[in-house]
C-alpha cells in the first residue's frame, strides 16, 4: 500500500494512524493482529493442561468429567466452524474478530468465576466458539489486507503465535500452580492478548473492498469484465460443489488439505512424546518438561523457518517437503517400536489422580499433542481442537496379557525385546530424532501452509463460508482420529498404527503434487482468475506462467 493507494481508496483508512502520512503502519498492525490472534488461540488450547489438576482437587472431577471439560472446547469450535462463515461474510472480517474477542471475554469470565462444573463447561464451550471464529476471520482478514509479497509471512505468523501461546500457557501454569485459586487466573489471562488484538484492530480498516481487491487486474476484453471483474453474481454454499468458476476444484484442494492434515495422526503421534523422552533416559518430571517445552521450542523454530521460506520456496515446496519428512519420520518411529517396544503410561482410569505430576505441563488432555500423554489429544495449527479419552484399551492379542493389572498394560505390539543396552539406547535415540523431525516437518508444512492456502483460493464473496466449511471438516476429522486412536492401537498395535500414519503421509504427498497449485507471488485476484480459467500449472516451487491470460499488472510500491 502506498500514499496514492490510500488517497484513491479512503475506505482503507479507518483511524488517524492510517492516513497518507503513515501507511507504513499497516504491516506492523496486521502482524500484531495475526500474532496476537494465534497467541490467544494457543493459550486457550493449552491452559487447561495446568488447570486440570487443581480443578480435580477443588471439584473432585472424575475422568468422564475431565473429558467433558476438555472436549467442550472442541464442541464450541465445531459449532463456530458451522455457522461462523456466514457471520464473517455478512458482517465482515474485522467485525467477526472483534465479536469473537467479546465472546472470549465472556467465556474467560465464566471460567474465572465458575463455582461448578456446569459453568466451567459453559465457559470452555464459549471460549472454543470464540477462538475458532477468530482463527478463520484472522487468516482471511490479513490475507486480504496485505499484498502478495507479505501475505505468506503474515498469515503464517498466526501459526507461530499459536505455538508461542502454548509455551506461554506452560510458563503461567507452572508459575500459578501453587497459588490459591491459581486456575482462575490461568483462565482469566486468556483475555489479555485478545484485548491487545482489539486495540490493533481499531487502527486498521474494516477490510478491502471489491475494487481494491481487484486493483491490479485490468480485463482486456469487454466480455470478460462481467465474468472476471466486479459484476460477478453472489455465491451460495452449494456453489462449492459446482463446476462454476472451478469452485469444485477449489473445494477439493481445501478439503484434501484439512483432511490429510488430520489423518497423518500428528496430535496422536505426539502423545507418545513423554514415552520417547523417558526411553532415552529422561525420567519423571524432567521427561514431561522436556517433551512439552522441548517440542514446543522445536515447533516455534520450524514455524519461523516456514515464515521465511513460504514466499520464497512457495507453498507447494513446503507442503511436499513437510509431508515427505513426516512420512519418513513417523515410519521410523513405527519401525523402532518394532525393535525396541515403548510402553505407554496408564490411562486416566488406571492412574489415580494422586499419582499425577503436580504443577508440570504434562497433565493429561494437553492439547495439540505438545506434551506427553498416554491418551490422544488433538490439535489445531489454525484451527485445532482438544480431546482426551479414557477408554479402556482393548489390547491386541500380541500386545501382552489382557488380564494384567491396569498399571502394567502396554500399548506396544510386542513384549520388550532383549537387546544389548547400547543397541537399545541407540534405537530409543533414533525414535527421539524421528519425533523431532516429525514435529518440525508438520510445523513448516501442514501447520501454517494449509490455512494460508485456504485463505487464498476462494473468491472474496464466499471466502468466509468456504473457509469455515473446510474448517468444520478439520475439527470433525480431528475428533474422528482421536476417538479411533485407542481402538486402532488395540486392533493392529502401536507400531502398525505409526506405519499407517506414514502411509497416509505418502498419500497426502501424492495429493499435494497432483492437486495443490502454487500461489506464491500472486495477488488474490490473480489466484481467483487463474482458478476460473483452470490455468494453474502444478510445477514444483515455480510460479505459473501467465501466458494467454487476459490481464495486465499494475506495479505498486514495495509496501504491498
Amino acid at each position: 500500500m502506498d500514499d496514492a493507494l490510500v488517497r484513491n481508496h479512503p475506505e482503507l483508512c479507518s483511524c488517524h494512524f492510517c492516513f497518507p502520512g503513515h501507511p507504513q503502519l499497516l504491516l506492523p498492525l496486521c502482524a500484531s493482529v495475526s500474532l496476537l490472534g494465534g497467541l490467544t488461540f494457543g493459550y486457550e488450547l493449552a491452559v487447561v493442561s495446568g488447570a486440570l489438576l487443581p480443578l480435580q482437587l477443588d471439584f473432585g472431577l472424575s475422568c468422564l468429567e475431565q473429558e467433558l471439560l476438555v472436549g467442550s472446547l472442541l464442541l464450541g469450535a465445531l459449532l463456530a466452524s458451522l455457522v461462523g462463515g456466514t457471520f464473517i461474510d455478512q458482517y465482515g472480517r474485522k467485525q467477526a474478530i472483534l465479536g469473537s474477542n467479546l465472546v472470549l471475554l465472556a467465556g474467560s469470565l465464566s471460567l474465572g468465576l465458575a463455582g461448578s462444573l456446569a459453568w466451567l463447561v459453559l465457559g470452555r464451550l464459549v471460549a472454543g466458539f470464540a477462538i475458532s471464529l477468530s482463527s478463520m476471520a484472522c487468516c482471511i482478514y490479513v490475507s486480504e489486507l496485505v499484498g502478495p509479497r507479505q501475505r505468506g509471512v503474515l498469515v503464517s505468523l498466526y501459526e507461530a503465535g499459536i505455538t508461542l501461546g502454548i509455551l506461554l500457557s506452560y510458563a503461567l501454569n507452572y508459575a500459578l500452580a501453587g497459588a490459591p485459586g491459581g486456575w482462575r487466573h490461568m483462565f482469566g489471562w486468556a483475555a489479555a492478548p485478545a484485548l491487545l488484538q482489539s486495540l490493533s484492530l481499531f487502527c486498521l480498516p474494516a477490510g478491502t473492498t471489491k475494487a481494491a481487491a481487484n486493483k491490479d487486474l485490468i480485463p482486456l476484453q469487454g466480455g470478460e469484465a462481467t465474468k472476471l471483474g466486479l459484476g460477478r453474481p453472489r455465491y451460495s454454499l452449494l456453489d462449492l460443489f459446482r463446476a462454476r468458476d472451478n469452485m469444485r476444484g477449489r473445494t477439493v484442494v481445501g478439503l484434501g488439505l484439512v483432511i490429510f492434515q488430520q489423518l497423518t495422526g500428528q496430535p496422536n503421534v505426539l502423545c507418545y512424546a513423554s514415552t520417547i523422552f523417558h526411553s532415552v533416559g529422561f525420567r519423571g518430571g524432567s521427561s514431561a518438561v522436556l517433551a512439552s517445552v522441548g517440542l514446543g521450542t522445536v515447533k516455534v523454530v520450524a514455524t519461523l523457518a516456514a515464515m521465511g521460506l513460504v514466499d520464497r520456496a512457495g507453498r507447494r515446496a513446503l507442503l511436499l517437503a513437510g509431508c515427505a519428512l513426516m512420512a519418513l519420520s513417523v515410519s521410523g518411529i513405527g519401525l523402532v517400536s518394532f525393535a525396541a517396544p515403548m510402553d505407554s503410561g496408564p490411562s486416566c482410569l488406571a492412574m489415580p489422580n494422586a499419582t499425577r505430576l503436580s504443577g508440570l505441563p504434562g497433565d493429561p488432555s494437553l492439547p495439540r499433542g505438545s506434551t506427553p500423554l498416554p491418551l490422544p489429544t488433538t490439535s489445531e495449527n489454525q484451527g485445532k481442537p482438544v480431546l482426551s479419552t479414557s477408554k479402556k484399551i482393548k489390547l491386541h492379542p500380541r500386545a501382552g496379557n489382557p488380564t494384567a493389572p491396569p498399571l502394567q498394560m502396554a500399548l506396544s505390539t510386542a513384549s520388550p525385546a532383549s537387546h544389548p543396552a547400547p543397541e537399545r539406547a541407540l534405537l530409543h535415540w533414533t525414535a527421539l530424532v524421528c519425533m523431532m523431525v516429525f514435529v518440525s516437518a508438520f510445523s513448516f508444512g501442514f501447520g501454517p501452509v494449509t490455512w494460508l492456502v485456504l485463505s487464498e483460493i476462494y473468491p472474496m464473496e464466499i471466502r468466509g463460508r468456504a473457509f469455515a466449511f473446510c474448517n468444520s471438516f478439520n475439527w470433525a476429522c480431528n475428533l474422528l482420529v482421536s476417538l479411533s486412536f485407542l481402538d486402532l492401537i488395540g486392533t493392529i498395535g502401536l507400531s502398525w498404527t505409526f506405519l499407517l500414519y506414514g502411509l497416509t503421509a505418502v498419500l497426502s504427498l501424492g495429493f499435494i503434487y497432483s492437486f495443490v497449485p502454487e500461489t506464491k507471488g500472486l495477488s488474490l485476484a490473480e489466484i481467483d482468475q487463474q482458478f476460473q480459467r483452470r490455468r494453474f500449472a502444478l510445477s514444483f516451487g515455480h510460479r505459473q506462467s501467465s501466458a494467454g491470460i487476459p490481464y495486465t499488472r499494475i506495479e505498486v510500491s514495495a509496501a504491498t
